[in-house]
């Protein structure tokens, strides 16, 4: 069963920017807003209500991730906060080790910290490349690796292309060098298995907003026993490790978002390939000059990136806008940037493809409706773009 909420007349495929909060979550957060509203470090029962609240969350994030103690679940405002926090506390509990190695195709989160730690000389900087197919050069980072290496931060799956890292693997090599290792899972958590328990990542970040839960909200799984250095500083809250009250409001929802996220996935996933890849099938077969961005097999099962030669992707949105048809040219962070994504820059996309690459992001709120949808309309939409560059290319002849 898909979550379809009311009647729109959106085609919304945008859900690697951000998903519709879903019904249960807002049902759930409402009481929050009214009647248990105290502040959960209160002593009073109606504090209690609310610290309540905020633990049965935690476990609910805690069963998503396959971890082993609900302790390991720090609550934050997002996967910035979170990436952020895990990349800067490693370079505090590692004394005698100042050196990053991360890829050049993670969330801007992670790479403008690391471009700050660099230019500021607190950190040196290793950016693992990527090949044409969007996956990490696995020679140049086993090289990368040294007894200097604090800390390795790593994506589970890229938000452009959906490609996934082994994350598991590249855990245990970090762990050989004495490194801690980081993942940037935002993307991928609630659309594929995780079991983090099983794997040597110490750190982990995730976002409601990306699995049907509410914005401002996140997590870091802290593996127990590994240290931590607080990026916010202040009251006793998340165990001393994030000052602030908690967003209880927000956490109910997380945690709702999550418990249905790992309840729907094994038959909402599948489905959901199967709407991808019947749409990938046909725009490449229906549109001339298009290709598929990144590996075929091992990414996301809801991202599909496909390039169009000879395409400016900002004209064809804005085509797709006018037909009620939501998708994006690439991250969302980077949205309004003139600069050609810095992941299909990093994978060598052809220049005559690399400012026409479109992403097409699915959730459980989708169906075969919406990929009919886009096949009526983006084909003769890259056609009329097309037609409208002969005429310049003639006077330029």
């Amino acid at each position: 069963m898909t979550e379809k909420q009311s009647a729109s007349p959106w085609v919304y495929l945008d859900n690697n920017a951000t998903t519709r909060v879903a019904p249960r979550v807002v049902d759930a957060m409402l009481p929050f807003f009214r009647e248990h509203f105290a502040n959960p470090s209160s002593a009073h029962a109606l504090g209690t209500a609310s610290s309540d609240a905020i633990r049965v969350a935690r476990g609910q994030v805690q069963a998503l991730l396959g971890a082993e103690f609900d302790k390991e679940i720090v609550f934050t405002s997002g996967g910035s906060e979170s990436n952020n926090t895990a990349i800067l506390s490693a370079l505090e509990v590692h004394p005698g080790r100042d050196e990053i190695v991360t890829s050049t195709v993670e969330h801007p989160s992670v790479l403008a910290l690391c471009d700050h730690l660099e230019r500021t000389k607190r950190a040196v900087v290793h950016r693992i490349p990527v090949g044409t197919d969007g996956q990490l050069d696995r020679e140049a980072y086993r090289s990368a690796l040294s007894a200097k290496t604090a800390l390795v931060s790593l994506q589970w799956a890229n938000n452009e292309t959906g490609v996934q890292f082994h994350v598991a693997q590249l855990a245990d090599e970090a762990h050989q060098v004495g490194a801690l290792f980081h993942c940037d899972a935002v993307q991928a958590a609630g659309k594929v298995e995780m079991h983090v328990q099983s794997t040597r990542i110490d750190m982990l970040s995730i976002s409601a907003h990306k699995l049907h839960g509410p914005k401002g909200v996140g997590a870091l799984f802290l593996r127990n026993g590994v240290p931590l250095v607080p990026l916010l500083h202040g009251g006793q809250q998340e165990r001393r490790r994030r000052a602030g009250t908690e967003n209880t409001t927000a956490i109910v929802g997380f945690g709702v978002a999550a418990e249905l996220a790992k309840k729907t996935l094994r038959h909402e996933m599948p489905r959901i390939a199967a709407l991808r890849d019947g749409l990938q099938q046909e725009i490449l077969h229906l549109v001339p000059g298009s290709i598929l961005n990144g590996a075929r097999d091992n990414r996301l099962p809801n991202t599909l990136n496909i390039a169009f030669e000879d395409v400016e992707a900002d004209s064809l949105l804005t085509l797709l806008d006018r037909a009620s048809i939501a998708v994006s040219s690439g991250s969302a962070c980077a949205a309004g940037s003139i600069e050609p994504s810095h992941v299909l820059c990093a994978m060598e996309v052809p220049f005559a493809y690399l400012r026409g690459a479109v992403r097409f992001s699915f959730s459980r709120e989708n169906s075969q409706q919406d990929v009919v949808r886009v096949l009526e309309v983006l084909p003769r939409a890259v056609e009329s773009l097309r037609a409208a560059m002969l005429p310049l290319e003639a006077a330029y002849a």
